[in-house]
């Protein structure tokens, strides 16, 4: 699946629930579901910063794409990298560099977390891009 068409299926999920306590819930449950980290990873580098909890991330190139794993202490932050990881993940370098946002705004994401947590999340960005240019140069 294209970065987009995983978008859009996020966005179609999230319009299922009346409510953001069910929604939270939802990306609670996807974190319990995310693949994780090796513990050799858990590292200072592999630290994201700018977030409130502990969030871990690596990504490696497999072939032309990047993989990503990641841990978080926080289970709402462990569901909300969780989302990322699924939209990124095994996709091509190049990909996730012109991928579109704006579904984050789409599954009112950002307006519902607070202030640090937000932060959190445009630093995970940030940290995925980061990846996605460090392989796509390797080219």
């Amino acid at each position: 699946m294209t970065i987009k068409e995983i978008q859009d299926e996020i966005v179609e999920e999230f319009s299922l629930f009346d409510d953001w306590m069910q929604r939270y819930e939802y990306i609670i449950e996807l974190g319990k579901n995310l693949p994780l980290i090796k513990e050799e990873f858990k590292t200072e580098e592999n630290i994201i910063k700018g977030c409130q909890s502990k969030v871990w991330l690596q990504g490696e190139q497999k072939g032309d794409t990047v993989v990503f794993t990641a841990d978080s202490d926080a289970i709402l932050t462990k569901g909300i990298i969780a989302i990322l990881i699924r939209v990124f993940s095994n996709q091509k370098p190049a990909d996730i560099l012109e991928a579109d946002m704006d579904f984050i705004d789409q599954i009112g994401l950002k307006e519902h977390l607070s202030p640090t947590r937000a932060n959190g999340l445009v630093s995970m960005i940030k940290n995925i891009k980061m990846y996605a240019l460090a392989f796509n140069s390797k080219k």
